[in-house]
């Protein structure tokens, strides 16, 4: 469950949603990419049985035993649905998506996941009916594979319901479910099933899904960092143009020898460049760290361009993106270690464990940060990096990085 106006993600079962029939909450097994990002797979109440329709029928409990939710949680679901977020569903590895068009071209374009729900005239409703599209690609009509998932989602209220045993009906003009964010709220979850043949073939399935727009991109931040660059250049432009006009129109008076020269502003440090700084532990480790972080960003950008890290297989991005940091601790020690070596630095111990620590340690920091801001909430509590998978990284961190970091600074 993600947003685009915040980074918090959720659980799936971090809202009192309709839970599995045997009431048994299975979690896949994830990997190292999958932790970090906070992806918690589930296993839900929806039966699909390939190449087969399903109509109208109840989620979950009994047809005179709605879902009711307290006011406690029906402000939680409420305060998710006004923070625009979207419920991600699974079929065979493959996401859900919500079909629209575009206003202005008519073409089809495409949106991770489906709405929780909306907000209209300061009310808030929830999409608590399902429409599941999938669709199935056959060359002999006995094997099936899917292809395509989309979602259709409607908000039917409890009263324009009509069921029959586990099935149900609702009219085409039928009234929408209100959430009670301030009382109890009674309603029910349906959904039906539709299959679709499709001539994309299991190669292609995925190709909808890179041409989507990113709902993810967080405009105003970026904009708003693009505008701060800017700002911060412009100010050190204009002083450094202006210091720079003064020391050049002093040196060009027609002033007296002695004064001449004198040498004053900026040449005051024009041979400081071949001094060692003050700090050279420091400048050795930001030089190899952003080094080491430059060789994993472009080999794992090149490997993604090669098709070797398909969408299909969750967190491979990520986990591979922290195996290339570690190795490239190799290349970050090397360069460092020549580096304090030219300076004439003689602690090269600590200069290792500074080339070692220092980006991982703002990480660090920044991640149990956060962790102490959320603690008690929903975020902590389901989606948060748990600390046996924290100590998992930092094994991986200590054995690798600082060791190879290490051996690098004691070869040169």
């Amino acid at each position: 469950m993600t947003s685009t106006l915040t980074q918090l993600p959720f659980e799936y079962y971090s809202l009192p949603l309709c839970p599995p029939a045997n009431g048994t909450i299975h979690y896949k097994p994830k990997n190292l990419g999958e932790i970090l990002r906070g992806d918690r797979i589930v296993n839900t109440p929806y039966e699909v049985q390939m190449a087969t329709p399903t109509n109208c029928r109840l989620l979950c409990n009994k047809p005179d035993t709605p879902v009711t939710w307290d006011g406690e949680q029906s402000g939680i679901v409420s305060e998710r649905i006004q923070h625009s977020y979207y419920i991600h569903l699974l079929v065979d590895n493959l996401p859900c998506a919500m079909r629209y068009e575009m206003l202005d071209t008519g073409k089809p374009q495409y949106e991770h996941g489906y709405r929780l729900g909306f907000v209209e005239d300061d009310n808030v409703y929830i999409n608590n009916h399902l429409r599941l599209i999938l669709k199935y690609h056959t060359e002999d009509g006995v094997h099936f594979r899917v292809v395509g998932f989309e979602v259709e989602t409607k908000s039917v209220s409890l009263s324009d319901l009509q069921f029959d045993g586990q099935t149900c009906k609702f009219p085409e003009k039928h009234k929408k479910q209100e959430v009670n964010s301030q009382g109890a709220t009674h309603l029910q979850f349906t959904y039906e099933v539709d299959w679709e043949e499709s001539k994309v073939r299991w190669a292609s399935r995925w190709d909808t899904y890179l041409a989507m727009s990113d709902v993810q991109i967080h405009w105003f931040s970026i904009i708003n960092s693009v505008i701060v660059v800017f700002f911060l250049s412009g100010i050190l432009t204009m002083i450094i143009v202006r210091t720079l006009r003064r020391d050049i129109a002093r040196y060009n008076k027609d002033d007296d020898l002695e004064e001449a020269l004198e040498e004053t502003g900026w040449k005051l440090v024009h041979g400081d460049v071949f001094r060692p700084p003050q700090y050279s532990k420091l400048f050795a480790a930001v030089i190899g760290t952003g080094i080491q972080i430059f060789c994993m960003s472009l080999i794992t950008i090149f490997f993604a361009m090669l098709g070797m890290l398909s969408p299909a297989s969750r967190g491979a991005l990520m986990t591979a993106a922290i195996f290339l940091y570690v190795f490239s601790g190799l290349i970050a020690g090397y360069l460092s270690a020549r580096l304090y070596r030219t300076l004439r630095g003689v602690q090269w111990k600590k200069a290792a464990f500074s080339t070692a620590t220092l980006y991982p340690a703002v990480v660090f920091g920044s991640c149990f940060f956060l962790e102490f801001f959320y603690l008690g909430t929903a975020f902590v509590r389901c989606c948060s990096v748990h600390s046996d998978d924290i100590s998992v990284v930092h094994m991986v961190w200590d054995f690798s990085s600082i060791s190879l970091s290490g051996l690098l600074f004691w070869i040169p």
